[in-house]
């Protein structure tokens, strides 16, 4: 599902297209770099199809910049910015199509890490194991996550946390029900 942005802020796909066009990069390098077909990258471009989180991580590789200029922008009123997130508010991360949606929690990304609200769909896999530079800590709130953590596997529930500490990590949710998580992540990768 798209998000409505108001008329004055400027979409992710005039982002990714401005992006690019910068770059001196066409269509077709483009979507040859992400090994997707030029329709797919002219659909993302012109709002028509969200890219999964997985696929954003890749596009901000190829154009060189963090994946915090891909996030929505924030419409928090001016005396709330940079101190409150209200719950209608939160700039999203990506589209659904993998089964990730990631919402920033944190304000901004100007701390010492940032606080991220994951929603793993139903019957959902991360399409590539992922390895950051990070520390990150997991808390589940509802639903049932399988992780791959440094090749161990584990399952989680309501209640339980983890923690990835640099080591290659996958997910899955085999279940029928959605999962819900935050993460803290430092140093901030978004």
């Amino acid at each position: 599902m798209l998000h409505n942005v108001p008329q004055d802020l400027q979409t992710l796909g005039a982002d990714l297209r401005a992006l690019r066009k910068a770059r001196g990069l066409t269509l077709t390098d483009m979507a040859e770099a992400l090994d997707r077909s030029v329709g797919w990258l002219s659909q993302v471009e012109r709002d028509k199809s969200e890219p999964t989180i997985s696929d954003l991580r890749q596009i901000a590789k190829v154009l060189g910049v963090p994946m915090s200029m891909l996030f929505g922008q924030s419409s928090a009123p001016a005396h709330e910015q940079g101190y409150v997130v209200r719950a209608g508010a939160r700039r999203p991360m990506g589209g659904s199509e993998e089964g990730l949606v990631e919402e920033l929690l944190s304000p901004d990304l100007t701390d010492d890490f940032e606080m991220v609200h994951s929603t793993f769909a139903p019957r959902s896999t991360m399409q590539d194991a992922a390895t950051r530079p990070t520390q990150e800590v997991g808390y589940i709130i509802s639903g049932r996550l399988e992780l791959c953590i440094g090749g161990q596997a584990f399952s989680v529930g309501p209640g339980d946390s983890f923690r990835i500490r640099g080591e290659e990590y996958h997910w899955a949710n085999p279940h029928d029900e959605a999962c819900v998580a935050i993460w803290v992540i430092a140093p901030p990768v978004y």
